[in-house]
């Protein structure tokens, strides 16, 4: 008998139910009734406190089409992974006791960045893992793609696109938050596929001044309104040039809920006072809801794909979509890089060519 854990960890997205689904259907496949698998409850979470129920085939029946995790999701940040419990435990040891107690062959773990650290981590004390690449930011280093990311572009892009007519009507300046806290790979997208004038993202720190002239620029062209496609972790060139120390303090004295109304209010002091600021945050709902054909796609593929890894014994990989094809990736080799944009890529200079401005 082939005992195997899934967990996910981390944000939620539509496709992870999926991802399993695909996991679950290959191992079933190979193994038929001589597999058993355990579903860890609320991330790594449920690993540490053997919070888990065993799995039937039943369980991945009716759930390629369905959004979140049917196991729960919890963060569990790497930082404090090597600190103890609030009971004072050892939380490694706690999760590597209940993978030894219930004598699993494999740990297949659905995360993102930080997930992927601690997956690192817990194949680095000769656990058998193997990881899928969880993530709306598309931001994991080693992979082309990962599962998640075009359901929420095309939620984001369904929100700046709703945008559009209310904005024409009124003749006013619209900004769309888009999440995105490190990267802005999401707003990128769903910012070209939505046909936003304007996109800030963390790569490119922002001039406001751009911005203004950007704007009246298109009111001077006879333009009757401008959408503005904002990551929640846009930055300002000044705010850039600060020491991390230095933007921690003025962030805790920050008066603006998000980057969103910052840019607004910076707008409203220099453009037409009759010209209305509107801000539009869709936060979680880019999270919701079922995923894309191309998610499905992505999720059994990668799912079938980290089955044959822990039936041929390759642990210690992520799976990831390169060039199209789905190849293993080392945990050592993803944990901790980050994958962001960059500002001189081909899709930024094709944005520009467009039209598009991005604030620099």
């Amino acid at each position: 008998m082939r005992r195997i854990g899934f967990l996910t960890s981390g944000g939620d997205c539509q496709s992870l139910n999926a991802t399993m689904r695909g996991v679950a259907k290959s191992l079933y496949k190979h193994y038929g009734e001589e597999v058993e698998l355990y579903g860890f409850l609320e991330g790594f979470y449920g690993l540490m406190y053997e919070k888990y129920r065993i799995l039937k085939p039943s369980d991945f029946s009716g759930i390629l089409t369905e959004g979140g995790t049917i196991l729960g999701t919890s963060r569990q940040p790497f930082k404090m992974m090597t600190k103890p419990d609030e009971n004072g435990s050892d939380k490694v040891e706690l999760m590597k006791k209940t993978y030894t107690g219930l004598k699993l062959d494999g740990l297949v773990i659905l995360g993102g960045n930080g997930t992927h650290k601690t997956s690192n981590l817990l194949a680095g004390e000769r656990l058998n893992v193997v990881g899928l690449p969880k993530t709306i930011d598309k931001d994991l280093w080693g992979t082309d793609m990962t599962f998640g990311f075009q359901s929420a572009v095309e939620l984001a892009t369904n929100a700046i696109d709703c945008i559009h007519t209310t904005a024409f009507s009124h003749r006013r300046v619209f900004i769309v938050e888009v999440m995105g806290h490190k990267v802005g790979w999401l707003t990128l997208h769903a910012g070209i596929a939505g046909g936003a004038d304007i996109i800030l993202i963390p790569e490119i720190p922002y001039d406001i001044e751009k911005v203004v002239q950007a704007i009246e620029q298109r009111k001077g062209a006879g333009k009757r309104f401008s959408i503005l496609a904002v990551a929640e972790g846009a930055i300002s060139k000044e705010d850039f040039a600060l020491s991390k120390k230095t933007l921690k303090a003025k962030l805790l004295n920050n008066p603006y809920p998000s980057i969103s109304y910052k840019v607004g209010a910076e707008l409203e002091e220099r453009i037409d006072p009759d010209t209305e600021i509107r801000i539009t945050v869709p936060g979680h709902t880019i999270r919701g809801g079922s995923p894309c054909a191309f998610d499905r796609v992505a999720a059994s593929r990668l799912g079938a794909a980290a089955a044959k890894l822990v039936i041929d014994g390759n642990y210690g990989n992520m799976v990831a979509f390169q060039n199209d094809e789905i190849v293993p990736v080392p945990l050592s080799k993803v944990a901790g890089k980050l994958k962001s944009i960059d500002p001189k890529s081909s899709i930024i200079e094709e944005a520009r060519s467009l039209g598009i401005n991005f604030g620099d």
